[in-house]
């Protein structure tokens, strides 16, 4: 498995799909000024993969708030994202869901950002937070039958928006509003090469 943080986020050029609408050659790189939440899930119409995306559309004013991006990335086709977004939550769809969902039938971003299960065809539960710059600063994947705490994800955001805001370092746990800790000098270039 490779390690992208501090490396620039895989750019990708794929179909998408926001809402009922089918956006051709949605690029990543279309998102560089802002931070992103780029996430992968295994399949469309499956039991783990709706809840996590509801999880995140539930929480999506949170991110916005925070001048985040939220797309998701699956190796299903885009009729397939179009057909689940059009299909209620009670019957295990995802409608409602406002982020982008990318189709990477082709699986060569599943496979950029190093998790795809080869011989399965599917991707992990892989998600990655992109700095402003395009630089993956978090990463975080999960085997398949284990969903992620969307809640974790706002939490790394957070911490990573006040390290560029305040030069301060986030502590274990660490919550927004709580203390975090002033390196010195000889701290930050020990961390961060300045």
């Amino acid at each position: 498995m490779s390690v992208l943080v501090g490396k620039k986020a895989p750019e990708f050029q794929a179909t998408a799909v926001q809402g009922d609408h089918i956006v051709e050659n949605f690029k990543l790189s279309s998102f560089l000024g802002k931070h992103v939440v780029l996430f992968f899930y295994p399949l469309d119409f499956t039991f783990v993969c709706p809840t996590e995306l509801h999880a995140f559309g539930e929480k999506l004013e949170e991110f916005k708030k925070r001048g985040v991006e939220v797309i998701a990335v699956s190796v299903d086709s885009h009729f397939s994202h179009l057909a689940w977004l059009k299909t209620p939550k009670v019957c295990g769809g995802i409608e409602g869901v406002g982020y982008p969902i990318v189709s990477d039938l082709n699986k060569t971003i599943s496979r950029d950002y190093d998790v795809l299960v080869e011989g399965r065809g599917i991707a992990y539960r892989g998600l990655f937070l992109i700095d402003k710059e395009g630089v993956v600063r978090h990463q975080v994947v999960n085997d398949l039958p284990l969903g992620r705490s969307v809640d974790e994800a706002l939490r790394m955001v957070d911490a990573l928006q006040f390290f560029e805001k305040n030069g301060e370092v986030c502590p274990a746990n660490w919550r927004k509003g709580e203390k975090a800790m002033k390196p010195n000098q000889k701290g930050l270039e020990t961390y961060f090469g300045k």
